[in-house]
């Protein structure tokens, strides 16, 4: 597969967002010089996918600290809170952005307990936006090797939303496994449910697809039944935006009825996302937040009008229980049932790790 544009990046003059509402029909980037700015584009989905939205986060917070007319670094200490709650109050449900935002507090809290200067608070928030960036790219590529693994030698697999280069910064997780596993020889090709309302199946996951050369075939999401009867699908692999402790999995609206189906047809469902998308904290996916979006997105299509003005339900995710998952695959390998044991497991293996950096 050939390279897709990347969703972000940082740069001099500020953090540059390719604006994914645009594409397919056009390749626009925004350079943003304000952190308010950057947790708009989070909010209005200019960037979006768990993985990217976190590394987002953190180029948010080091852009506030880089740009602040803070005169000391008593000042920037009073400040940073406010630029981390405004980053914060973005998006409920993906735990990738506080799993950023922690981190780059933690940093900035370490520096300030050394009387760090001004300039070493900026230069070091920045690095660390920047160090977010370069491990989510090392992530992908290690859950696509051990994703890569489970998938069939030939034939379909159906994702579902958009896991890829453009969800992530690097090149993807559900798709990073599908890439790997083409990179590897599988004769692979690809079902993408549209996934209404925001259609990031049809509008990005296709294009990354078609811009790297892999086959696919697009479906409408009510298509997705029938296909897995008759389709001789091989597997299933979706990312994820929050992991609960017992593998409950919160991903885009549409995966819970495809692990459904996927259960009823004996097809293989695997969720491909980094260590810290698991929220342990939580029990089960009954208290991960559901983020609602407004109702204008499921009435209107490109600015038309679909639907009268009536009630709408909008939710932007559901959570798909444990029960139906096969595997979740990170970069530190592969759970399987029971999730409490082998989640935890990975996820201290990934202290570990990180401690011997």
């Amino acid at each position: 597969m050939k390279n897709v544009a990347q969703p972000i990046e940082w740069t001099e003059q500020g953090v540059k967002m390719l604006d994914q509402r645009r594409l397919p029909g056009e390749v626009i980037h925004h350079t943003y010089t304000d952190y308010r700015d950057v947790a708009a584009a989070i909010k209005d989905m200019v960037i979006r996918g768990a993985p990217a939205i976190g590394v987002a986060a953190a180029m948010g917070v080091a852009l506030g600290v880089e740009r602040s007319q803070a005169r000391t670094a008593q000042e920037l200490q009073m400040e940073f809170p406010l630029i981390c709650q405004t980053l914060a109050r973005t998006r409920p449900t993906a735990v990738d952005l506080f799993w950023a935002i922690e981190r780059m507090i933690r940093r900035f809290e370490q520096l300030a307990s050394s009387n760090a200067s001004l300039d070493t608070l900026r230069s070091a928030m920045v690095n660390e936006a920047r160090a977010v960036h370069a491990e989510k790219r090392a992530t992908d590529e290690a859950i696509g090797g051990f994703g890569a693994e489970l998938m069939p030698a030939n034939g379909q697999v159906m994702t579902q939303c958009n896991a890829g280069a453009l969800a992530t910064a690097g090149i993807g997780t559900a798709l990073g496994v599908i890439r790997v596993a083409v990179e590897r020889g599988h004769k692979l090709h690809v079902i993408v449910p549209e996934t209404r309302p925001y259609l990031q199946g049809a509008r990005l996951t296709a294009w990354e697809l078609h811009e790297g050369g892999l086959p696919l075939t697009l479906i409408t999401d009510n298509m997705v039944g029938h296909i897995m009867k008759t389709g001789r699908i091989g597997a299933v692999v979706v990312g994820a935006d929050r992991i609960a402790a017992n593998g409950d999995t919160a991903n885009k609206i549409g995966t819970y009825q495809i692990a459904v189906l996927a259960r009823e047809h004996n097809v293989p469902f695997y969720v491909a996302a980094p260590v810290s998308t698991f929220d342990l904290t939580i029990a089960s996916g009954e208290h991960i937040p559901i983020e609602e979006r407004e109702p204008g997105e499921v009435t209107h299509l490109r600015g038309v009008r679909i639907a009268p003005d009536v009630s709408v339900a909008n939710p932007a995710f559901d959570v798909t229980p444990a029960r139906l998952v096969s595997a979740i695959i990170c970069e530190h390998g592969v759970a399987r049932a029971p999730y409490q044991e082998s989640l935890r497991r990975l996820a201290e293996n990934a202290v570990t790790v990180s401690g011997n950096r």
